[in-house]
């Protein structure tokens, strides 16, 4: 957080304009700050009771499953929608698709995927042991928006 100082036009650049707060500083004469992010306050949610930590999980959980049964529904119901267009078209002879065109299209992208996969490999193992440590740090509100985005999809 910076503080203003006097107006811009005393200065010759407004780089001089703002005063730049020491946060340590802040910490020691504000203990709520030093409680809420100081170095021993551990994860926010651990502050918590379980009780508290499922429910938060468990909401949060069956919104984000909520909207991605709804989104799901909307995403299959556009691709089923459009093949399903796509064949009347095809039966009425609107639109004629060469199929050993479109079975050699679809190998080709599979070997490039495939290549990029590989590539992309350690990139989404650290992602995968980024998000396996945090739940296991945060066992209580994962389990909690789990069951909560089950919930959701059921919805």
């Amino acid at each position: 957080m910076a503080t203003r100082n006097p107006p811009p036009q005393d200065y010759e650049s407004d780089d001089d304009s703002y005063e730049v707060l020491d946060l340590t500083e802040y910490a020691r004469r504000h203990h709520w700050w030093n409680r809420v992010f100081g170095h021993s306050s551990g994860p926010m949610v651990e502050k918590y009771s379980v009780a508290t930590q499922i429910v938060m999980g468990g909401v949060t959980g069956w919104c984000a499953g909520f909207l991605f049964q709804k989104v799901g529904k909307l995403a299959a119901t556009a691709v089923g929608g459009g093949f399903l267009l796509l064949q009347i078209a095809s039966h009425s002879g609107y639109v004629q698709i060469d199929w050993k065109r479109v079975e050699k299209d679809v190998n080709k992208a599979k070997r490039q995927i495939k290549k990029r996969a590989n590539k992309a490999a350690p990139e989404i193992n650290n992602i995968i042991e980024e998000a396996t440590e945090f739940i296991k740090q945060n066992i209580v509100i994962s389990s909690g928006f789990v069951g909560g985005f089950l919930l959701g999809l059921a919805s």
